[in-house]
């Protein structure tokens, strides 16, 4: 890492940073996270990171940074610095002990754009990156939640909007009005960081529920719903759907 690196957002899909969490132990698909990082799971033979950055490249993201800890080093020894993918990547590590998703986040300040996405390492982020920036830009607010409506059809809802705003963000409650689910990305501004504690453990959930306290977190409502890989049910249903045609195999083209 080197502080003080900089870089910007942008409306044009040109600029648009990601940051990737793909730090945690997997522990819902051991044993094969046993030998390698979730990010790195093989799905019909290429690693899930591989899904995950080629349609983020494709859909206006160019510039990532992965908050690695668990076995990390093995993902920056087959990515690299990004070059071969059409990307620019760089990698923040938890050294000494995981410091949670927000926690990850922080961690890479020095790294990050004044705006910027984040994205969950075992979900596939399938929105139009572009667009959701140019929707959270065109508003003063320090954070954005995509949001899919989702009635608990595919895991419990967890999120009660008003529509422009997330009123409620909850993984613990089964409140009325929980009709929505977080969608594994979200977009945030630098100055949102300020509530994240330096060097200290800290869930995203504890920003969330920080910025819709302050009427700051934005909602985003997504056309379509998400896939993820951090469970076998989910990492079945994210195979059976790359054998079916309906989310490409990564081409191996590199930029």
């Amino acid at each position: 890492m080197r502080p003080g690196e900089r870089t910007t957002g942008g409306r044009e899909g040109r600029g648009i940073q990601a940051v990737i969490l793909a730090g945690g132990l997997g522990t819902r698909l051991r044993p094969i996270t046993e030998t390698m990082p979730k990010a790195l799971v093989p799905v019909c033979g290429r690693p899930f990171l591989e899904y995950q950055l080629e349609y983020m490249r494709n859909h206006g993201v160019d510039n990532v940074v992965l908050c690695v800890g668990h076995l990390g080093r093995m993902i920056e020894q087959q990515f690299g610095d990004g070059g071969a993918f059409g990307l620019r990547i760089r990698y923040g590590y938890e050294q000494e002990r995981l410091l949670g998703t927000a926690g990850a986040v922080k961690h890479v300040e020095a790294l990050l754009a004044d705006v910027f996405f984040v994205v969950n390492g075992d979900t596939y982020p399938a929105v139009d990156f572009p667009h959701v920036m140019e929707s959270f830009l065109s508003r003063d607010r320090l954070g954005l939640m995509v949001v899919f409506r989702n009635e608990n059809r595919w895991d419990r809802s967890n999120v009660i909007t008003n529509g422009s705003y997330v009123r409620v963000y909850s993984k613990e409650q089964e409140l009325a009005g929980m009709v929505y689910i977080d969608f594994g990305v979200s977009a945030f501004r630098r100055a949102a960081l300020a509530h994240i504690p330096a060097g200290e453990p800290a869930d995203m959930s504890v920003l969330y529920h920080t910025l819709i306290a302050q009427g700051q977190l934005l909602a985003y409502d997504a056309p379509r719903r998400f896939y993820e890989i951090g469970s076998p049910d989910g990492l079945r249903e994210f195979e059976d759907l790359v054998l079916s045609g309906a989310i490409p195999t990564p081409s191996g083209t590199r930029s």
